[in-house]
């Protein structure tokens, strides 16, 4: 699994739940100023990182991710086989 990917599943998720062309979501992207998410759009995508990478995410730890490029380094840092 590298960067782009877990970058390029995360962005195709949030353009689905946000009605988003996925180019314009970066790493950079705030999750709540920037892409207008919610509640309930962050808690799908905790869901689908959980399903597809193995990883498991607490309510405080989700709370602290604010940006998508956050997401991308939980993500890798807790995927099973990471380093």
């Amino acid at each position: 699994m590298t960067r782009a990917e877990v970058l390029n599943l995360i962005a195709t998720h949030l353009g689905d739940e946000l009605d988003l062309d996925p180019s314009v979501i970066t790493e950079e992207s705030s999750f709540r100023e920037d892409l207008e998410a919610d509640s309930l759009d962050l808690y799908t995508l905790v869901q689908e990182l959980e399903d597809t990478y193995g990883v498991t995410m607490s309510d405080e730890q989700a709370a602290r991710i604010t940006t998508v490029g956050q997401a991308v380094d939980f993500v890798i840092s807790q995927a099973p086989g990471a380093p």
